[in-house]
């Protein structure tokens, strides 16, 4: 069903994959929205290694939750900063896409509990986290992606 890499030098393990997903702090969402055109937009998201889910928090409405709402279907590309081998100027960059399809967290307590870990991902600051908590908790919306497949690869810009 999910094409494979063509150019398999490049691939990732399965392991950097994750590794990426785990410790990088933005990608972008695809999903497929209104008229059928595609819909990407950035956003932060805390990988789970319990359950191998990728998750996310957002308002209750708009684009992206009318989207997900249609057609659950989405793909998510997180990529790393790259480095330069010396001598050169083109950048090496790691990318992962992951396929699956989105589930929205019913459960208020769980929501909570996920924004927390999405939060501590970006601080430490656990005064600001439970005001945000506090302040915002009721308007979040929690879901995430159950991957399907998941694919990376070793992209050189020359």
């Amino acid at each position: 069903m999910f094409r494979p890499l063509l150019r398999k030098k490049q691939a990732l393990s399965e392991e950097e994959c994750l590794r990426i997903l785990k410790e990088e702090k933005r990608g972008v969402l695809s999903v497929i929205g209104d008229e059928g055109y595609p819909y990407g937009m950035p956003l932060n998201h805390w990988y789970c290694e319990e359950d191998g889910r990728i998750y996310f928090h957002s308002g209750k409405k708009g684009h992206r939750t009318d989207a997900l709402t249609k057609n659950n279907k989405v793909s998510f590309c997180v990529y790393d900063s790259g480095y330069l081998n010396e001598g050169d100027w083109a950048l090496n960059i790691k990318s992962v896409i992951v396929f699956g399809r989105v589930h929205f967290v019913e459960d208020f307590d769980e929501a909570i509990t996920i924004s927390r870990k999405l939060s501590r991902k970006f601080t430490d600051d656990e005064s600001y986290i439970e005001y945000e908590v506090e302040h915002s908790g009721n308007s979040v919306l929690c879901f995430y992606i159950e991957p399907e497949h998941i694919s990376g690869k070793l992209v050189n810009e020359k």
